[in-house]
């Protein structure tokens, strides 16, 4: 209903701020069309021009250390203006960017054709943080992920009305340093220990849903404690991946 409203009525292009009905102009969606390149299956880089996309491939590094991941989804590459509604959704309050994210991340999912999960959840925040944030990016995210809007075919939509949104089953139980603001080789060790399970998730397919992968070291510990309590198969979906 929101997504059609939007439609509707005018309102300004989220790069270029012309008038326009939707999210971006067409001008602009032209320019930034869905990402469709090929990637790494497990932690989402992109691969060489001309590789095969398939859901199989994997870059050099995770085919010998793999992400304990069955399979990692990327809308777009953190890059310009991308990382502007990003970084205005994380730390500017910019809730109205989170319908067009969404919408980006749902065409990739589509596009990827993923085993669709039992359980989506977002990556939590520590309530440290969500106190001082107000909300969590990540969630604002996930739970427009389940509205049909931006899902590019019948056979996706209903693959993912078989999932079911929790934003309680994951939690961070511990405080950390913010991920950005430390070297590249010191953010696993600030994140171990930092998750917890805390509903049941033996046996179930789950999708890790977050805004910007770069190191992997979130995804790959909160991976790491969805497997310890019995899912049976863990993958993630991030908007936007650091090259």
């Amino acid at each position: 209903m929101a997504s059609g409203l939007a439609r509707l009525w005018p309102g300004q292009c989220a790069f270029c701020r012309c008038w326009c009905r939707g999210p971006l102009c067409e001008d602009c969606e032209v320019q930034h069309p869905v990402d469709a390149g090929p990637r790494c299956a497990l932690c989402a880089l992109r691969l060489p021009a001309g590789t095969r996309a398939t859901g199989a491939m994997r870059c050099g590094r995770c085919a010998s250390h793999p992400m304990p991941l069955s399979r990692c989804v990327a809308a777009m590459d953190y890059v310009f203006p991308w990382d502007r509604l990003l970084l205005g959704l994380k730390f500017g309050e910019r809730l109205e960017h989170a319908p067009l994210l969404a919408a980006r991340l749902s065409r990739a999912i589509a596009l990827a054709q993923v085993e669709p999960p039992d359980l989506i959840v977002p990556v939590p925040l520590s309530t440290q943080r969500l106190r001082e944030r107000g909300y969590n990016q990540a969630h604002e995210i996930a739970r427009r992920l389940a509205l049909p809007s931006g899902m590019q075919s019948q056979s996706a939509l209903q693959a993912q009305r078989q999932s079911r949104l929790c934003a309680l089953t994951l939690m961070r139980v511990r405080h950390t340093d913010q991920q950005a603001q430390l070297p590249l080789d010191e953010r696993r060790g600030n994140l171990r220990g930092a998750f917890a399970v805390v509903k049941p998730v033996h046996g179930l397919r789950v999708a890790i849903v977050d805004d910007v992968m770069t190191s992997g070291a979130t995804l790959h510990e909160a991976a790491l404690a969805l497997q310890r309590a019995g899912a049976r198969d863990v993958q993630a979906w991030v908007v936007a991946r650091t090259p």
